[in-house]
């Protein structure tokens, strides 16, 4: 990672003053609080409980792989096998690799998630944009530890090429499902192919090398950069997790833009709120959002930071670690976040949604603490 990167964040830990030298000070006196263990049954309990939903039930016996559920829990969980002990990906893990595999092979058979006869035109463009995406970051995700890029990765990977989109103002995008809701809940195509470059420059046998990708790679880099001033700060922050796998996707002066633009969001307490990292959002339902700190945004700006390697001494990195290590609720392990939507029910199913994505990214966040 470049230093200039660095460099720009001297800037932030300048203007936050006393406040982040005793709030340093506190951190470094305070005990890792958190339960890997916990976390690991949270997101397990939820991936079962997505599993069994109907409403997430696909065709061939396959299911959704939820933005906010299903992606997170497989980066999230696998990152505490070794913490844990384990030796390979657990039963339920197994299950979700199973399902993407299964629907990846028989890609011109399965049915998309919505398709335009259900839920109008054009559902079944936007739903095979998103799963194509998400399918091969799951599976290069789970290939990268090992260095080898598996056939069904790269099938993933194939797949979402193909639908590439090469039309005016669209030229190296993907379409995304659009529900006209917030972060992890749909509505941001740019963060969805924010995540096909992650997808790709995460693969491993240095596949974003390759001369058959370079085209496809150089329009998708084009449109992120055409477009990312425009996008919500939490949006550039997925691209800015894109451009520590991607090569070359930013340049080190933009990195170092969008790191300082983060770090002056952080609040006092260390953490950072996914509501102000989304401005001028409003719920459908009208009630106000909560603007405190939660563990989806707060994981999120950290797991990112540690893969443009920022050490962990680092004033806003550190003290963002901080907050998450204290900040999982001890009675279910999981880390707190809520909808930017709807004011739903905080511990029913759909309401958990905001903190599964959480969860997992707290854990990526402090498994990646080096």
């Amino acid at each position: 990672m470049n230093r200039l990167v660095f460099a720009g964040t001297a800037v932030v830990a300048l203007c936050l003053g006393p406040l982040a030298g005793n709030a340093g000070a506190q951190d470094a006196h305070r005990p890792a609080l958190w339960s890997p263990a916990k976390a690991a049954a949270y997101l397990d309990k939820r991936i079962t409980w997505w599993m069994s939903w109907p409403t997430a039930a696909r065709d061939h016996e396959t299911f959704c792989v939820s933005c906010h559920t299903a992606t997170p829990y497989s980066l999230g969980r696998a990152a505490l096998r070794t913490t844990l002990g384990e030796a390979a990906s657990s039963p339920r893990e197994q299950k979700v690799l199973d399902s993407v595999t299964k629907r990846v092979r028989m890609w011109r058979d399965v049915e998309p998630f919505y398709p335009d006869q259900a839920r109008g035109l054009p559902k079944t463009s936007e739903s095979r944009g998103t799963e194509s995406i998400l399918n091969a970051l799951i599976l290069v995700s789970r290939d990268a530890p090992t260095g080898h890029l598996s056939a069904d990765a790269r099938l993933a990977l194939d797949n979402m090429w193909a639908l590439q989109i090469k039309a005016p103002d669209m030229n190296g995008a993907w379409a995304w499902l659009q529900f006209h809701n917030a972060p992890f809940e749909g509505d941001s195509q740019f963060y969805g192919n924010s995540l096909a470059a992650l997808a790709i420059g995460s693969a491993p046998d240095s596949y974003q090398t390759e001369a058959n990708v370079q085209a496809g790679v150089k329009l998708l880099s084009s449109w992120l950069t055409k477009n990312m001033d425009a996008q919500t700060p939490l949006d550039r922050v997925v691209l800015l997790w894109a451009s520590s796998k991607l090569n070359g996707l930013l340049t080190p002066e933009q990195q170092a833009k969008i790191v300082d633009e983060t770090l002056a969001k952080q609040q006092g307490d260390g953490g950072f709120s996914t509501a102000q990292m989304v401005p001028g959002w409003k719920r459908h339902d009208s009630t106000p959002v909560d603007t405190s700190a939660d563990g989806y945004a707060t994981g999120l700006v950290a797991y990112t930071l540690e893969q443009l390697q920022m050490p962990v001494a680092e004033p806003g990195l550190r003290r963002a670690l901080a907050w998450l290590k204290r900040s999982q609720l001890e009675a279910d392990g999981r880390w707190p976040a809520v909808s930017l939507n709807n004011n739903r029910p905080v511990l029913s199913d759909t309401g958990l949604f905001m903190s599964d994505a959480a969860t997992a990214y707290a854990v990526l966040a402090l498994t990646g603490a080096k």
